[in-house]
């Protein structure tokens, strides 16, 4: 059974896959260095890492070569997929828990990808997994459309359908409710009392929509507070982080209230009572979400950190969603923005989206429904159509 593995270098941590000998397996790793190559995320790296990890185990339990493939394969491949099946000698005859489209979906990406990149190269058999397609016409048209409806596009034969799904959000009392429970200010002994790191954590998610890597990647020279004038958060792509966070976008301010920024001051008053102004030698370089009782001081915090975190939380607070992650609150910030009227593109703009079709293909159903609502009240409606006719 192939596997994944990961693997520390000097820059950081990459990953590769490895078969049932324990061999890396070649032909992975050469599509996974150019992905690398081309400056993708970890994250990216170890998910399509797992995708064909799947991929290498499917071909050597039916002792085939990946380059003597077909359509018939890779159908089968997707139908273990969704089963759940593909690491398993004998295909179970029930139903049991099936993957889900979207993870079904990356899973076969990362494969067709691996395809597409060795079709390039001259492998013969991956370009008989991709055809020549024209697009339709259609109301969103992307740069350069005209050019490739002349030439047409390289799709791919297999295509898996996700079916959308409401993007989950946060409640106030929610969001209030893990805020309280982190840390409460003490008014009359005018300090915090609790974990005032992962309430400023919790509360910078909420107000900016930030990716959880976003924020913990952040350093005190990023956060520019507001003297005078509107405070801001400077989301900057680095690639020196020692676990390997990176900001998905390129560079970005994205602008925050006072009493996050007065929370932010708070924070680096209770970092210096625990004496990170004397024990760190660049206080601008050092990371604002740091260990301060478990690990090397000062060092920065990790995700994985984060989220055994948040486990331990959800089961102190029982009005936390059971499967609440970090990124539920950046959903929530979209969908808050654009009820409340925010145009789409300053959404986009202030979420790091490289394209505004990202921001519409996730969050449209948020004003599809609030636009439908408006159609309810049907009295109202036809009063003011009888009114126009009227005069």
């Amino acid at each position: 059974m192939a596997s994944t593995q990961r693997v520390a270098m000097g820059e950081g941590v990459t990953w590769t896959v490895v078969g049932e000998d324990f061999r890396v397996a070649e032909p992975v790793e050469q599509y996974l260095e150019y992905l690398r190559s081309r400056d993708c995320l970890p994250n990216t790296l170890k998910s399509y890492a797992r995708g064909l990890a799947l991929w290498w185990t499917f071909l050597e339990r039916r002792a085939q070569s990946w380059d003597a493939i077909g359509v018939t394969e890779l159908g089968t491949f997707v139908g273990q997929l969704r089963r759940g099946s593909v690491a398993e000698d004998v295909a179970p005859l029930h139903d049991g828990t099936k993957a889900a489209d979207a993870t079904v979906a990356s899973r076969a990406r990362a494969v067709m990808g691996f395809y597409r990149y060795h079709a390039a190269r001259g492998v013969e058999v991956a370009g008989r997994l991709y055809e020549t397609v024209k697009a339709r016409p259609g109301s969103y048209l992307p740069f350069l459309e005209h050019v490739a409806r002349r030439t047409g596009r390289r799709s791919s034969v297999v295509k898996i359908r996700v079916r959308a799904k409401p993007v989950p959000v946060l409640l106030p009392d929610q969001m209030s409710a893990i805020r309280e429970a982190e840390a409460t200010w003490d008014a009359a002994g005018a300090v915090w009392s609790g974990e005032l790191r992962y309430r400023l954590l919790w509360t910078l998610l909420e107000e900016t929509g930030l990716r959880l890597g976003e924020a913990l990647g952040l350093r005190h020279r990023d956060w520019k507070t507001g003297t005078g004038t509107t405070a801001q958060v400077e989301v900057v792509h680095r690639e020196d982080h020692p676990h390997g966070l990176r900001a998905k976008s390129g560079h970005r301010r994205v602008f925050v209230g006072s009493a996050l920024d007065r929370l932010y001051g708070d924070w680096v008053w209770a970092l210096c009572e625990a004496g990170a102004d004397v024990e760190l030698d660049d206080w601008d370089d050092a990371y604002i979400f740091c260990n301060l009782h478990r690990g090397r001081r000062f060092a920065p915090l990790r995700a994985e950190s984060v989220y055994k975190h948040l486990a331990a939380r959800k089961q102190q607070v029982p009005v936390l969603p059971p499967d609440m992650t970090p990124h539920w609150y950046r959903h929530t910030h979209a969908t808050a923005l654009l009820l409340s009227g925010v145009p789409m593109h300053v959404v986009s703009r202030r979420l790091g989206h490289a394209d505004i079709q990202t921001t519409i293909n996730t969050y449209a159903h948020v004003t599809e429904d609030a636009e439908l609502r408006a159609c309810a009240d049907w009295q109202r409606i036809t009063q003011a159509w009888g009114s126009r006719h009227e005069s």
